[in-house]
């Protein structure tokens, strides 16, 4: 759905979250969608960094929203709105992943599989830039996404919010209802066992780095029999 004018101003107004919430309050739907558009990334990149699904992540992101259009008149400004939001977003993705783990324990999965194609890293290509270039840029996003989707959930949310979305610890702290000692333990954590992972990976591509098989070799080998042998042209 494209962004509507007005719903343009407003975000370039810049309300205070105050103002923002008493209007959602009073039933302003205008401001409401304005509320989303400006806290959809964040909220999403939480969710998915709950939920490691891109479906599932959209599907609690849109009922912790409902959640909040019911009960934002209960928000007193305590706390920024993006952290109030937040901790909506985390308690209704953990609800979801109780669900997932209760189920799972009654009904044996066959597989669960699916790529990510979520941008989590900004993908902002130059117009002038090499197909490869691109390519290996795309790679490289793909293979951090998924290290972060591997990290343990607690250390997985905690880095997002801190690396990705750049909250401070006391904002991640707030957010995730946790002490700030915590956050900073995890956040330690988590790059740590990200690097390792990355470590590994690179490690891996390094042996395989200028690979000479394959059509690179054919290509050479006959381009030089070409040269040894040249056709009768007789």
């Amino acid at each position: 759905m494209p962004v509507r004018a007005e719903v343009k101003a407003t975000l370039s107004d810049d309300l205070a979250d105050a103002e923002l919430a008493r209007r959602v309050a009073a039933g302003d739907q205008l401001a409401f969608e304005v509320l989303m558009r400006k806290h959809n990334r964040m909220l999403y990149r939480v969710a998915r960094a709950v939920l490691r699904d891109d479906a599932e992540a959209e599907d609690a992101l849109q009922l912790a929203y409902l959640h909040v259009y019911q009960a934002i008149g209960s928000y007193r400004g305590e706390s920024r709105l993006s952290t109030w939001l937040t901790r909506i977003v985390v308690n209704e993705s953990l609800m979801r992943v109780r669900k997932r783990r209760r189920e799972s324990r009654v009904i044996p999965l066959e597989s669960v599989s699916g790529e990510s194609d979520m941008v989590m890293i900004e993908n902002v290509e130059s117009p002038a830039e090499l197909p490869d270039a691109a390519a290996m840029r795309g790679e490289t996003r793909l293979l951090i996404e998924r290290r972060i989707d591997a990290l343990p959930e607690a250390f997985r949310t905690v880095f997002v919010l801190r690396a990705l979305e750049e909250l401070s610890v006391e904002e991640t702290a707030s957010s995730l209802d946790i002490p700030e000692a915590t956050v900073r333990t995890r956040f330690f954590r988590a790059r740590s066992l990200l690097r390792e992972a990355l470590a590994r990976e690179i490690d891996i591509a390094t042996g395989n780095a200028f690979a000479f098989d394959g059509a690179r070799c054919d290509r050479i080998v006959s381009a030089v029999l070409c040269h040894i042998n040249p056709p009768d042209t007789t």
